[in-house]
């Protein structure tokens, strides 16, 4: 049963999948954040090229193609949380002018990793077990040498003349969830007889507490988010990255100076309260602050104008689906859900799987009857679980 699913490659996984969009590791922070804005896609592609005709040109084709390698992702959080650093908000002019590089530098390495399309869904696998994110694989390409030269090389879905898309933790479970019959009796079981609660790595703050940037940067990078607790421990909601990827940089305003409670309120709901607005202004300025009111005016004018040849108009299937199932373009921001998933350790591997799947979250919050918190299920647990189970299949 086992060689069923081991005999794929993560080319099997590829079909249908567009083209990475992606930016230049020599953009800057302003270009991240206009691209982000303008193709509505919630993550894009950075790659190590200067600029794309260096690995798409003619010459290109005879060198050594590991000159060009995707490095990393960005989002519009990653943005925000950048932006929110108080030297930031003293003039976030020149913050937008910063390289791209520096929304990276914050990241631990390993998150993006390069695969063949003829590698085993189980080398997926162990790499996505060893801190993988994403998976960049080269898409199968149709055209001919010179087809290749000839095209246009302001196309920046090209690199090293071949286009890549990729695979995510996301898609390894839903591939797994397809096949979850031959993974039997694991899947009936609870997450907590199966050891994948994580009762320790995961964030939380209370509900008085300051939005705490630091956590939330940290949550982005561990693909979960900051739980919100009661006096009593109880979770009543959560600062989530995903969220913040449905906002503008307008928010980074309120992290700065909103308690968790109200960012929380801030964020939730299309265009925020007006009298959060207004607290909002009052705290910057307490703070000195007043460059960072121009984030919160409807037309600040302080991005930059962007270069097409940092990246392309072409997005990726998983990204321009938003969390509540719409196009996550500008008109789907201010749509976003924010309900917060939970489930409860005597949950199934199989439900918790379905749930967090339908939410396109990679995490479930795990509560007690109560409402206590107790942990959290990752799709890096789950994954690891089913990995266990093939390993004692073979």
């Amino acid at each position: 049963m086992a060689a069923s699913i081991l005999s794929h490659e993560v080319s099997d996984l590829c079909l249908g999948k567009p083209a990475l969009s992606s930016l230049s590791v020599s953009a800057t922070v302003g270009e991240a954040l206009s691209a982000l804005k303008r193709f509505g896609d919630l993550f894009l592609s950075v790659w190590s090229c200067d600029q794309h005709h260096r690995c798409n040109s003619a010459r290109s084709i005879k060198v050594d193609f590991a000159e060009c390698k995707c490095i990393g992702k960005v989002c519009l959080a990653d943005v925000i949380c950048f932006l929110s650093k108080e030297e930031n908000l003293k003039n976030p002019g020149k913050a937008l002018q910063e390289p791209v590089s520096l929304l990276l530098n914050s990241k631990v390495s390993g998150l993006v990793r390069h695969l063949e399309p003829h590698a085993s869904l189980l080398e997926a696998i162990d790499l996505i077990l060893e801190g993988a994110q994403n998976l960049v694989i080269p898409l199968h390409n149709p055209y001919t040498r010179k087809k290749l030269i000839s095209k246009s090389t302001a196309n920046s879905t090209l690199h090293n003349n071949r286009e890549y898309c990729w695979l995510t933790q996301e898609d390894i479970v839903r591939y797994l969830l397809n096949s979850i019959g031959l993974f039997s009796p694991t899947p009936n079981h609870t997450i907590e007889s199966l050891n994948i609660i994580d009762t320790e790595s995961f964030f939380t703050v209370h509900y008085d507490d300051p939005a705490a940037l630091p956590l939330i940067s940290q949550s982005l990078v561990k693909q979960t988010s900051v739980a919100i607790l009661d006096a009593d421990g109880k979770l009543i909601g959560e600062i989530s990255p995903f969220t913040l990827n449905f906002c503008d940089e307008t928010v980074a305003a309120a992290i700065a100076t909103l308690s968790a409670g109200e960012l929380m309120a801030y964020i939730e709901c299309g265009d925020p309260p007006e009298d959060l607005i207004m607290l909002v202004k009052e705290r910057l300025e307490e703070r000195n602050l007043g460059p960072a009111l121009d984030l919160i005016e409807e037309e600040s004018g302080i991005l930059s104008s962007s270069s097409d040849s940092f990246y392309s108009s072409s997005s990726d299937e998983e990204f321009e689906m938003g969390r509540s199932g719409r196009v996550a373009g500008n008109s789907a921001r201010a749509g976003r859900s924010t309900e917060t998933i939970v489930c409860y350790p005597w949950s199934s591997l199989v439900a918790v799987m379905i749930q967090a799947l339908s939410h396109r979250l990679s995490y479930t919050w795990v509560i007690e009857e109560d409402g206590t918190l107790a942990g959290v299920v990752t799709f890096a647990g789950m994954i690891k679980v089913l990995r266990e189970r093939l390993r004692s299949m073979v």
